[in-house]
């Protein structure tokens, strides 16, 4: 027998070995687009945040780099910019796309809606979370909240509001649905990015203005041009931050890394809300006792008014039928299977802890 028939034989009597198995693991680099000013308290130090996060717990194979309001982009072009391919993902805010599909603002808030807590109810457990994702489809982005801000105030103001006429010809910075809630008091919406409200507010372009709550508003400086600070956010309870994922790029994930992104959303929008309420009340401090800040409550014909003018707000959004109608009627329903629970809990135990 030959050489090569004895290799032949030996070969053919030998147990077949189990092949190796190689997995091969794709690895990802994704931009993140955002509408912040970099590292901005709040919104700003959260995408960062996320990116990281992202990146940490995938081990590197999804790589984020973030890109603030006009390094890649401008603040208020994220969504296209993540929907066209420019970057695969974004972070931002729901409200600023009202000029697009004028309810998406209650993915953010509505006016005397849902508090923050409340909101997470709705988005996890009340519907809303998938309501969000075929709102969204038209636009070629999958939504998940990722941050809050937490409750926001009321706003900035030059000089003091007395009564409600004193709101009548203001040019306030009011994005999203607020708008249409002061519109009953004749105000004028002003729609600006954040980075752009304190030099609209210095040189007199724009009379008031509301961003999110003192954390945020200390570190854009607000106060050193109006000095009156008013609360409640009637405009604005809720201060819910999104993360956009182009639907392409998610398609492009395993089932490990969409995970990935989908948990660390879910985790970075639980830590910045506990960390919004401890640096919010720090700030408000801040403002008022280092800063000079004359902090008041709307006037009750204000208040009284905005909780007339809320639910016509809501109706004019359903007026629009189809998916509009839709949202609208299942964000109605969270508030009112909410009941009084948040009134017997939350108001209910504050009120006995402060004796107010």
């Amino acid at each position: 027998m030959t050489r090569r028939r004895r290799l032949l034989a030996a070969a053919a009597a030998a147990p077949l070995a189990a092949p190796s198995v190689v997995r091969a693991e794709r690895h990802h680099r994704w931009r993140m687009v955002t509408s912040w000013p970099r590292d901005l308290p709040g919104p700003g130090v959260t995408a960062r945040r996320l990116a990281e996060r992202i990146t940490a717990l995938s081990g590197g194979r999804l790589t984020v780099e973030l890109f603030a309001a006009g390094e890649l982009v401008p603040a208020f072009e994220v969504l296209d910019a993540v929907g066209r391919g420019v970057a695969e993902m974004g972070h931002s805010a729901a409200l600023f796309w009202t000029g697009k599909a004028p309810v998406a603002a209650l993915f953010t808030a509505a006016p005397m809606g849902l508090t923050p807590l409340e909101h997470m109810a709705w988005i996890e457990h009340g519907g809303g979370g998938e309501l969000w994702r075929e709102l969204y489809a038209d636009f070629g982005v999958i939504p998940f909240m990722a941050g809050n801000t937490g409750m926001s105030m009321g706003g900035w103001f030059r000089h003091e509001i007395r009564a409600a006429a004193d709101l009548r010809g203001l040019r306030w910075r009011m994005p999203g649905l607020g708008g249409r809630l002061y519109a009953a008091f004749g105000i004028v919406q002003v729609s600006l990015p954040p980075g752009e409200i304190l030099p609209a507010l210095q040189s007199g372009a724009i009379d008031a203005a509301e961003f999110a709550g003192p954390a945020s508003d200390l570190a854009l400086g607000f106060h050193k041009v109006a000095k009156y600070y008013y609360w409640p956010g009637l405009h604005e309870p809720n201060g819910t931050g999104e993360a956009i994922v182009s639907r392409a790029a998610w398609e492009a994930l395993d089932g490990e890394l969409r995970a990935v992104v989908t948990e660390a959303c879910r985790a970075e929008n639980a830590y910045a809300l506990a960390e919004s309420e401890r640096r919010n009340a720090a700030a408000l401090r801040a403002l008022v006792e280092r800063h000079g800040v004359v902090l008041r409550r709307f006037p009750d014909e204000v208040i009284a008014g905005a909780r007339t003018r809320a639910p016509e707000v809501l109706a004019e959004l359903a007026a629009a039928g189809g998916i509009a109608a839709r949202i609208v009627d299942s964000y109605r329903a969270m508030l009112a299977e909410l009941g009084d629970w948040p009134r017997v809990s939350v108001t209910g135990f504050l009120e006995a802890r402060t004796g107010g």
